[in-house]
């Protein structure tokens, strides 16, 4: 039986009769959304997209599960939620399951109505009781990478009649429709008798355009299109999930996927290695137009495809003069020419790419805002200009290493023999625990330089569940992560940066009044103005205090036939508008190519190569 979330709160009194229904909800006040109430679609969708084919996708992790939190590929497409996010605008979100919603006159309470239609794929209909109980289901935190840590912000959910849903947060609660919108809604009668943490074979009940409805113990999982789904018609879903069948097969590694790709058995593979995306597909197939290579964007996320994570609990990565240190010796450009073709940007802020990231001095508002704190902040933040020191790229980084060494020797650190040791003689160590093979091309160069100036660093190689432990316990020194973020900024915040997150949604162990009054004052902004404020004040400290460093930015181009969307943020599956083939297909599949609306992955790197079934398909 599911564990429910047994925190109490005392609930705000809502007074219903007051409140604004509308069809839609911005994570901006005062933000006008570009949709009305009676719109037929979404301006980037082909509502006369055909319907039919079969798609083939790779994954590469290890997935034991059909159970949703245990986030079986392609899991979002066969539950439904309550928000959908427009593609095309800042911070739209329209109903889903929810018919209308509203905020209550403090913020900190949104009322959602539900759908009558919305059902369950066995015909029974989809009720307040059980989005309750998925919400406070998921609130607690079973799950180390689940939903609970996220999801701290929520004091209580009341269900006052069969199609209403109250939330109840501590602060603006529309900052977290992002969250509450990629939450899956689950069955409160199905899993009352059952324990959705425990591994299971068998589809559970669903409700969304999608039904689970194959699962191999070899990892492989079946969605097929459910042709009477309750919400085909709802102007959020037309044109999209087109696909009969979506079929997900498990791969070992990058490497099996991408041969997999070359010969016809899969259809699009997302790449992150740029090595392979400049050599590794100059095949025939290519050439003949069967296999085509497009650069996606999504501007829903920004920032840094990684950051490297120092853990501030343990010495000696609480002194900000060995973080800074250590950040000097990482030489960015050395490892993009070498490693990355030169493909990859340094990124300089926890936001880059975006227009919440910070950039030369601070202006009057975030000067405001840092002023409380000037006694526990750098100097720097209030008169320098922050970058990651730059080098050649040829070579060894000298000025960086050299930098490093200085502050180094500042912290009270000096060479003995060929080991750096502090003023009792203890060794400067530093472990970086890693569970990918991917990642060691990024820390191996790394380890070399910090070995070069006397530390002791090392790479150990775990299973992913032992990172995963290790990470939530804060049983370690350094780590390798991804750093994107959500754009605008909300979510995210409380979970990454304040100090009372926990160890695996803060692994730096970020623990600082100025973070904390920032990330307070982002989530209570009440104007696009003060939140973006707000952030680059917030964006500053973290720099200047080297908890983590960002390492590339999350590229956001779109290269398709269509012209450039810088904001599209979709899932691929549902952005194919697919073409039926009047003859033979080569290889496999019974579609060509679909033309592509500016679609990618939320999250994942915008190096994308696709399958084309016949040249000249589009």
């Amino acid at each position: 039986m599911l564990a429910l979330y047994t925190q109490q709160a005392t609930p705000a009194v809502i007074d219903y009769e007051a409140l604004e229904f509308r069809h839609g909800i911005s994570q901006i006040p005062h933000y006008d959304l570009k949709y009305p109430q009676d719109f037929a679609h979404f301006d980037y969708v082909n509502p006369d997209a055909p319907k039919g084919g079969a798609l083939t996708l790779a994954y590469t992790y290890s997935q034991v599960s059909a159970t949703p939190t245990s986030k079986p590929p392609g899991f979002l497409q066969s539950y439904d939620r309550l928000l959908e996010r427009a593609g095309d605008e800042l911070a739209g979100f329209y109903g889903s399951l929810a018919e209308s919603m509203a905020l209550s006159a403090d913020r900190r309470s949104i009322v959602f109505r539900l759908r009558p239609e919305a059902r369950w794929h066995d015909g029974t209909p989809i009720t307040a009781t059980d989005v309750k109980f998925s919400l406070d289901t998921f609130r607690d935190d079973f799950m180390a990478s689940g939903w609970g840590g996220v999801l701290e912000w929520i004091t209580g959910v009341e269900a006052p009649d069969p199609l209403t849903v109250t939330v109840h947060g501590d602060s603006d609660v529309a900052k977290q429709v992002y969250i509450l919108g990629f939450i899956p809604m689950v069955p409160a009668d199905y899993w009352n008798d059952r324990d959705v943490t425990e591994p299971t074979w068998e589809p559970p009940l669903q409700s969304g355009p999608y039904r689970l409805t194959e699962v191999s113990r070899g990892g492989n999982f079946v969605y097929s299109r459910v042709p009477d789904y309750w919400g085909r018609d709802l102007p959020i879903n037309r044109g999209r999930f087109n696909f009969d069948t979506i079929r997900y097969e498990r791969h070992l590694d990058a490497v099996v996927a991408r041969e997999a790709l070359r010969a016809g058995l899969i259809d699009v593979w997302n790449e992150a290695d740029s090595r392979h995306w400049l050599a590794s597909y100059n095949v025939p197939a290519h050439e003949r137009g069967l296999l085509r290579k497009g650069t996606l964007g999504s501007g829903a996320t920004r920032g840094a495809r990684h950051r490297i994570v120092l853990n501030t609990k343990r010495e000696p990565f609480d002194d900000p003069l060995v973080r800074e240190a250590l950040a000097h010796a990482f030489d960015f450009e050395w490892q993009n020419r070498v490693l990355h073709g030169g493909e990859r940007r340094r990124a300089h802020s926890f936001f880059a790419d975006s227009m919440f990231a910070s950039s030369g001095l601070p202006d009057a508002a975030q000067t405001a805002l840092l002023e409380p704190y000037r006694g526990r902040l750098p100097e720097a933040v209030f008169n320098r200009v922050f970058s990651f020191s730059r080098s050649d790229g040829v070579g060894t980084d000298r000025q960086g290493l050299s930098r490093a060494g200085r502050l180094l020797a500042e912290a009270g650190y000096r060479v003995q023999g060929n080991v750096l040791v502090d003023t009792t003689g203890k060794p400067l160590s530093i472990e970086f625990l890693c569970a990918s093979q991917a990642n060691l091309r990024t820390m191996l160069p790394y380890v070399h330089a910090l070995t070069s100036l006397g530390v002791q660093a090392y790479i150990k190689m775990i299973d992913t569940v032992a990172h995963t432990n290790r990470r939530r316990q804060g049983d370690f020194d350094a780590l390798l992560l991804l750093g994107f973020v959500q754009v605008p900024p909300s979510w995210q915040l409380r979970p990454y940066f304040h100090s009372t997150s926990t160890s695996y949604w803060n692994p730096s162990g970020i623990d600082h009044p100025a973070v904390d009054a920032l990330v307070d004052a982002a989530l209570g902004a009440t104007d696009l103005d003060s939140f973006a404020s707000a952030l680059r004040a917030l964006d500053r400290v973290l720099l200047w205090h080297y908890y983590q460093f960002p390492l590339d930015v999350l590229l956001g181009q779109v290269r398709t036939t269509r012209p450039a969307r810088q904001d599209v943020h979709r899932a691929l599956p549902g952005w194919l508008v697919v073409r039926r083939r009047e003859s033979k297909p080569h290889r496999r599949g019974t579609l060509a190519c679909s033309r592509l609306c500016g679609a990618a992955y939320a999250g994942v790197p915008p190096l994308t190569t696709i399958r084309c079934m016949k040249r000249g398909s589009s």
